[in-house]
């Protein structure tokens, strides 16, 4: 197995961003047996469309192996479009859950082995009552899934909620005892001089034969893309610079530094 039980997520910033992508792009490429272990797996998402864009080959592979996996959706993605008039921030929780819904689907999961943890957009905890709280939960759901291993997002990412998501699951696993892997998302984008933490060890899953599945299983993230919400100017879409980082027949999986 790729990793060993999982230790403190690496907090110093001990290499440039460039240096970790030259090393993510040439970490060795395993089977999905050699990176996941037997063990199910959960991979926590910090926002709705993060569990396609970061891991949804590998959600779709987990689930052509019939290899128990769960998605956590950690915040209630209402922030995305917050001047928005026609999409209340509870109308749009309701369509980026049912988005995810399809998003997964789409992958093969199957729908009781996804969760939504609700914590706010753009506010998830990094410490404190809060974030205890949502500890607890995820504990929760961990240990009634008998989850071995747990994929997050990387540390690196510049992004509140990644790292929240990132803190939370390295907690969780330091409870547990259980397995901590991690993937880049929004880290994907940071300039070749950025201060990031240090990429050690990991590998790249090949995920080609499920490429086409999981473009569309982002491409159901609609209202992320451009054409749904419009009376927000300054809202978010997934950029298409961004979204090639995706669109590759590999997905990238850390070990903690």
């Amino acid at each position: 197995m790729m990793a060993a039980a999982a230790t403190a997520a690496a907090t110093a910033a001990a290499m440039t961003a460039g240096a970790a992508h030259a090393t993510m792009r040439d970490l060795p490429i395993l089977p999905f047996e050699a990176i996941f272990g037997p063990a199910p797996i959960l991979v926590l998402a910090p926002h709705p469309d993060d569990e396609s864009l970061g891991c949804g080959g590998a959600i779709a592979e987990a689930c052509a192996r019939r290899h128990p996996i769960h998605v956590a959706i950690l915040t209630d993605g209402a922030g995305s479009h917050p001047n928005s008039q026609i999409w209340s921030a509870s109308r749009l929780i309701d369509r980026r859950r049912s988005e995810t819904r399809s998003a997964t689907a789409l992958l093969g999961l199957p729908a009781g082995q996804l969760h939504f943890l609700d914590e706010p957009d753009t506010r998830a905890p990094h410490d404190g009552p809060a974030f205890d709280t949502a500890l607890d939960r995820l504990c929760g759901i961990l240990a009634a899934a008998r989850i071995g291993t747990v994929c997050t997002t990387w540390a690196g990412d510049p992004h509140t909620d990644h790292v929240a998501a990132a803190l939370l699951g390295a907690a969780a696993c330091r409870r547990l005892d259980l397995v901590l892997l991690s993937y880049p998302v929004w880290g994907w984008t940071l300039g070749p001089a950025a201060a990031v933490p240090a990429v050690a060890r990991g590998a790249r899953l090949d995920i080609a034969r499920h490429l086409p599945r999981k473009r569309q299983a982002i491409a159901a993230h609609v209202s992320q893309h451009p054409g749904l919400i419009t009376d927000d100017p300054g809202g978010f879409h997934l950029p298409r610079a961004f979204l090639a980082h995706f669109d590759s027949p590999y997905e990238t999986f850390l070990e903690q530094a």
